[in-house]
Order: structure tokens, then C-alpha cells, then sequence
């Protein structure tokens, strides 16, 4: 157990959103996108995203999370998250091994109370330099999250990554940018009507108890 499993719901809190994308070279157009996407929240959520060293992690194998500082916190990170965004580079018609590897640490999580992703809502983000690659690389991402139970919101952006796209951290394109907006905000849109559904149905089974016993909220 790397850390304590979640309750049902952290009420009055913030929800907690992930991101995971990038390339090992710093501030990549792929880190860019996912980044922009994040900004997308502001501060109406909690935002810890690993990028770029912070996906350099040990080839994952049962065990090594415990034993890695970095594998250990994207796990952790994993098993609290409300909602997740996710980009990759298209790098020969599918998701980066890098990628890969960093989502393969949810098998982590197979054994707990909300196993893998289940119920999280997951924004996909597809980067390459041509329109083919990047939509086979969405589809895949999509396959992924399915097989983590996640929720692949209704919108993945798919960025052809031009020169000069992302100058200076920020996106130059307003149709791009709008895209990877709408995949944040999906994400957090999701995340707050879970977290308001949840808090009614224990309001509704706290009502319940108490009728049950005869007493008065």
C-alpha cells in the first residue's frame, strides 16, 4: 500500500485533477498543450501534473513503485485524482512509450476500494506532426482509458504540432487553444457532478438512517 486509499468523497474540498504528458525534453509542445489544458481549471481544482523528468520513471514491474520516490507519487496521485488529462506525442502512430509506462502504474491501484481509474473522468490529448498519426494515437488513448474504467470525456483535442504553435508557453492558434480548453473544462465539469452527486446520495442515505432509527437530523 503506498498510500491511504480515498474516502467515498473529500467533501468541501477541491477536487484534485492530474495531468500526465510530454516528452522528456522540457516544456515540449506536448507538456505546452497539456499545461494549457490545466490553465483551462484554474484555481476551481487542485492541479499536479508530471511532465517532462518527472515521467523518467523505472519500466514498470508489481513492486517498483514502492521502491521509487517518483513512481510512488504518480501512484498516489492516481488513486486520489477526481479527474485526469492526458497527453501524448504520436511517435509511429500511437501513444509515446513514456506515456505508456506512466499510465501502466495504475496497475497499482487494481486492488483498492476504487480500483484503477473507475468513474474518473479522463481528457485526451493527441500531439504529432500530422493529422494521421495524432488520430490513431487519440483512438488509442480512448482504448486506455476504457480499460482503466475511466471516462473518456465527449471532446479529445488532437494538436498538429506546427512550428512556432506554442511561442513563448503560450498557444498561438485561438481554434487549438479552444480545443484544449474544452478538454480541461470537460474534466472539471465532470469531476464537480460527481462530487454534487455523491454528496446527495449521502444525504439521502443519512436521512434514510435516521428514519430508520426514529431520530431527528
Amino acid at each position: 500500500m503506498l498510500a491511504t486509499s480515498p474516502p467515498a468523497r473529500r467533501l468541501a474540498v477541491k477536487p484534485l485533477i492530474v495531468g500526465i504528458g510530454g516528452a522528456p525534453r522540457e516544456q515540449s509542445s506536448t507538456e505546452l498543450a497539456l499545461r494549457q489544458a490545466c490553465a483551462a481549471i484554474g484555481d476551481a481544482a487542485e492541479i499536479r501534473i508530471f511532465a517532462g523528468r518527472d515521467l523518467l520513471l523505472p519500466l514498470y514491474q508489481p513492486g517498483v513503485a514502492s521502491r521509487d520516490p517518483g513512481a510512488a507519487a504518480l501512484v498516489s496521485a492516481l488513486m486520489h485524482c477526481d479527474g485526469l488529462i492526458v497527453a501524448s506525442p504520436a511517435y509511429h502512430g500511437t501513444i509515446s512509450g513514456l506515456i505508456k509506462n506512466a499510465l501502466d502504474y495504475a496497475e497499482e491501484l487494481s486492488g483498492e476500494a476504487r480500483p484503477y481509474l473507475d468513474g474518473v473522468p479522463i481528457g485526451l490529448i493527441a500531439c504529432a506532426a500530422g493529422w494521421q498519426a495524432v488520430g490513431q494515437t487519440l483512438a488509442t488513448l480512448r482504448t486506455i482509458a476504457h480499460a482503466l474504467r475511466g471516462w473518456p470525456t465527449p471532446y479529445g483535442a488532437t494538436n498538429r504540432t506546427v512550428p512556432g504553435l506554442f511561442a513563448g508557453g503560450a498557444c498561438s492558434d485561438p481554434a487549438v487553444a479552444a480545443d484544449l480548453r474544452r478538454v480541461g473544462e470537460q474534466v472539471l465539469a465532470f469531476a464537480q457532478s460527481q462530487a454534487a452527486a455523491l454528496v446527495g446520495l449521502a444525504s439521502v442515505q443519512r436521512a434514510a438512517s435516521f428514519a430508520s432509527t426514529g431520530t431527528t437530523p
